[in-house]
Order: structure tokens, then C-alpha cells, then sequence
């Protein structure tokens, strides 16, 4: 039995109040067998919803004869407890559903570390509410003493230390994470970014050809996968597709996959995947321009590509879309169509980061020359013999100035600016 409550400051974006939390639920296995909506001004503190929706509630459950009732809301620890000690049944809220869905998805050691951290952080503060059946009340001190209070801090005190020892593991997943990314610093790196079923990894097996999983539900990808995308004209992109969002991910979900999200947080280009097909495509695009800027990936240059356009039924939808985001690309990553657009908008952005300059350096520094050769485009070199320099004019993407950094370098940019500073 599905729930769905509209508030002030989390009002409905659909006509169809439970469509998200319909595919959540069904992604995790469930059968949908009702549904129950209302809109309230304020969350009733007990249970959330009002008295006389529990009992409408208590009615469709034993209709349905449902097992358990899943709201498309975060409830508190003593709401989830009143509400099933009202109903008779499991009740989950988005949160747990969406956790379900990632542990039942998570395969390498990584994302089973990451998962296993969010769901503890989640059940954490719930602990007191799970032993409540043993606490003795005696006294003044009430809840503060007795065999359940006991339980208690032995449990709270093995979860937070297992908490500790997970983040210590992360974090070292995140260093590793860190310098295999930074390792790949000199290549051109894009990153696919997007709502849950947007089309992801089929865009991804279109564009090179990699036969990454594809599976028409939510969440069907949960660890980063990386490979080469070779451009016609251009030369070979690191393209790395990654977890998509939802709108309100959990918080400390989002902090658990901060080392999966790495690639899309040091991409130099995101290509922002989006549904076009589906009718609340807008909604998305704001909801993972908010995890976005989450991550302190805001600002980062980034594509907007309109998938699945092959399966747009609602061509005026389409062209509103188009309308509202005149620089997006449309394609189809099930029959190819828009590919060649993709890549010229892929080459134009990541030809804005090159900068004509002059590299000044001695004739048998062969570093960087080498560098230079691999990554700049060279249209002039000049050896001096007088002064044991060479002289190169080339196009070089402004990012990889570093890695010719030494004393016997001079880099002098040719837009316009006459300074002549060390690289």
C-alpha cells in the first residue's frame, strides 16, 4: 500500500502523486495493490497523517490484505512505530525503500561498504524505538534504565563503532579513488550524470561501444564504470557513467557514494543525461541540478542531452523542452540518432578549455616535449642554437599547464595578453 503526502514545502509535481514512489516500490520487488494520497498544511506529529486517514489506511490494508505500507515521505523514528502499532504492518518510508533498492544493486566490495554505512546511519537514531518493548520505567528516570536501555547502548555503541570503522574504509577508497582519478588528469574526461533511468548506460554503450549493463529500472547502475569514447576529428574521451539521483536522495546516501560520485566531481565536462520521454522531465533536471551543486559540481561545464527521444509519443513536449533549453542535444541511445551533435557539442566545449600559447624551454628538455606532443596541438617550432632553446607555438588546454611546470619553462599565452609567466 503505497502513501503519499503533499505538504507546503513538498507539494506534488505530478498529476500522479505516487508515480516515483510506484517505481521505487516495484523496483524493490513489492506489488502494488493501493494507494492512498492527501494534502495537508503540517505533518501531524504521531503519525504523520491525520487520525481519520490512519483509520482510511487501517480499512485499505485489510481490504487488500497488503503486508506493508510504503510512504513516499521521511517518517520519524516514533511515527513509523505508532503507525505500525495502529495498522498491524511493516511500514516503510522513501528513505528505506530507496536503501533496499541499493543493497539488493551493489556488487563490488566499494558500493556494499557504501551502501552498509547509509543504512547504518539510518537506523542509528531508530534504535531507541526498536528496544522500547524492554525498557523498564522506574522512578524519575524514566527510559533511562532497565534491560532495554542496557541493549541499547550495547547496540548503539556496536553500530557507531562499525560506523567508524566503515568511514575509515571509505575513506581509504576515497584516497585510492582520489589518485586513480588524478592519474587520468591529462586526459579529456567527461562524465554522464542524471536521473535515475534516464538512459545512461545505453548512451554509453552507443557512444563507445562498451557493453555495460542495461536494465530499464531504477537504479540499475551503482558503481562508476570507464571507458574510452573515441571522437571522429577529435581523438579519444574518457567517458565514465555513474549512479543516478532522485529527487530527494538521502542525505547521508549521497555522503556514503561521494567516492563513486568522484568521477562526475573532477570530469572536466558533465554530460547532464535527461528522459526526454518522460512527462515530468523538467522536475528531474531541477532535482539533479540540486544534487549537483550538493556535490560542489554547479559550476562545472556541463551538456544537456535530451535521450530517448525516439520514445517522445508527445512531440510538442519535445519541442517545449528544446524551447526552454535552446542549447541541449537531442538523441537516442537505443538507435543512434543525434550521436554526431553530441560530439560536436562535446568538442566544442572541451576545445573552450584550449588556450594558443608559447612554450619556451631548453632544447633537451624532452618531457616536455614529449607532453606536448601527446597533448597540445603543435603548428610551430623554432630551435635556437645561440641560446640552446626551442620555441613552440601550439594549442594547449589551459588545465595541463601544470605538467610542464619547471624552472626551465616558460609558458606565454597568445590571447591578447602580452605577460609572460612560469608554467
Amino acid at each position: 500500500m503505497l502513501v503519499s503526502v503533499a505538504l507546503p514545502a513538498r507539494p506534488w509535481t505530478t498529476n500522479d502523486p505516487c508515480d516515483e514512489i510506484r517505481g521505487l516500490a516495484t523496483t524493490a520487488g513489492a506489488t502494488v495493490v493501493g494507494e492512498l494520497t492527501q494534502k495537508r498544511q503540517e505533518v501531524q506529529l504521531g503519525t504523520y497523517v491525520g487520525k481519520g486517514k490512519v483509520e482510511e489506511l487501517q480499512e485499505l490494508v485489510e481490504q487488500t490484505d497488503a503486508d506493508v505500507v510504503v510512504f513516499d515521505n521521511d517518517l520519524s523514528p516514533a511515527q513509523a512505530r505508532n503507525l505500525e502499532q495502529a495498522l498491524g504492518v511493516k511500514v516503510l518510508d522513501r528513505s528505506e525503500v530507496i536503501l533496499d533498492i541499493f543493497a539488493t544493486r551493489a556488487q563490488t566490495v566499494e558500493a556494499r561498504l557504501q551502501v552498509e554505512l547509509a543504512q547504518l546511519e539510518y537506523s542509528l537514531p531508530r534504535l531507541k524505538q526498536m528496544w522500547t518493548h524492554l525498557s523498564r520505567q522506574k522512578g524519575g528516570g524514566i527510559g533511562l534504565r532497565g534491560p532495554g536501555e542496557t541493549q541499547l547502548e550495547v547496540d548503539r555503541r556496536l553500530v557507531g563503532g562499525r560506523i567508524r570503522d566503515l568511514k575509515d574504509r571509505l575513506a581509504e577508497v576515497q584516497a585510492r579513488k582520489d589518485r586513480e582519478v588524478a592519474s587520468r588528469s591529462s586526459e579529456h574526461t567527461v562524465s554522464l550524470v542524471g536521473y535515475t533511468n534516464a538512459g545512461k548506460s545505453r548512451l554509453m554503450n552507443a557512444l563507445t561501444k562498451a557493453d555495460v549493463y542495461v536494465e530499464n529500472k531504477l537504479f540499475s547502475t551503482l558503481d562508476t564504470r570507464t571507458r574510452q569514447w573515441r571522437i571522429r576529428d577529435w581523438g579519444r574521451v574518457l567517458l565514465s557513467d555513474t549512479v543516478g539521483f532522485i529527487r530527494d536522495l538521502p542525505h547521508h546516501l549521497v555522503a556514503s557514494f561521494r567516492a563513486t560520485l568522484s568521477e562526475a566531481r573532477h570530469a572536466k565536462l558533465l554530460l547532464h543525461v535527461v528522459d526526454a520521454s518522460n512527462p515530468h522531465a523538467e522536475d528531474h533536471i531541477k532535482a539533479v541540478n540540486s544534487v549537483l551543486s550538493e556535490l560542489g559540481c554547479g559550476d562545472k561545464p556541463t551538456i544537456l542531452v535530451l535521450n530517448k527521444v525516439d520514445a517522445v509519443a508527445d512531440h510538442s513536449r519535445l519541442h517545449l523542452l528544446t524551447a526552454q533549453h535552446p542549447k541541449a542535444v537531442t538523441v537516442s541511445g537505443l538507435t543512434g540518432a543525434g550521436i554526431p551533435e553530441l560530439e560536436d557539442a562535446v568538442m566544442a566545449s572541451l576545445a573552450a578549455d584550449f588556450a594558443e600559447a608559447e612554450v619556451v624551454t631548453t632544447a633537451g628538455n624532452g618531457r616536455v616535449l614529449a607532453f606536448l606532443n601527446a597533448h597540445a596541438e603543435i603548428y610551430r617550432q623554432e630551435f635556437h642554437d645561440e641560446s640552446n632553446e626551442v620555441v613552440i607555438r601550439c594549442h594547449l588546454p589551459r588545465h595541463l599547464a601544470r605538467h610542464i611546470a619547471g624552472p626551465d619553462v616558460k609558458v606565454r599565452y597568445l590571447n591578447g595578453s602580452a605577460s609572460e609567466r612560469p608554467a
